[in-house]
């Protein structure tokens, strides 16, 4: 079984954080080291480590990150203007907490990623 993270206490408001959105199958809440004037966390309420670990049983909440990013987006009033979303895994993907996450960012121009 899969370590327990900081982001299992968040989803059973265990620890504080600014949730945005909660349902059965995924929450929302606001980063507290923003990278954009708009940093939102979507994670799957189950501890699935890294992209690697999914199963065809998390498509339903998977797919409700990406529903659930479009409705912050435009709650935030960046989806107009447009926004990044981003999931990274293992450590050279840049993945720090081993709970899959989703990084929904904008309200500023973020520029090209590079790609090399």
């Amino acid at each position: 079984m899969a370590e327990e993270t900081i982001f299992s206490k968040i989803i059973r408001k265990e620890i504080p954080a600014d949730i945005l959105y909660q349902d059965d199958l995924v929450t929302a809440f606001r980063d507290i080291t923003p990278r954009a004037p708009s940093h939102i966390l979507i994670i799957p309420n189950k501890l699935i480590p890294t992209i690697n670990d999914v199963e065809e049983s998390d498509e339903l909440a998977l797919g409700r990150m990406f529903t659930v990013a479009k409705k912050l987006a435009e709650q935030e009033k960046i989806a107009e203007d447009g926004y990044r979303l981003i999931v990274n895994c293992n450590s050279h993907g840049g993945q720090e907490v081993y709970h899959i996450h989703m990084h929904l960012l904008g309200g500023k121009p973020l520029g090209p990623l590079l790609m090399d």
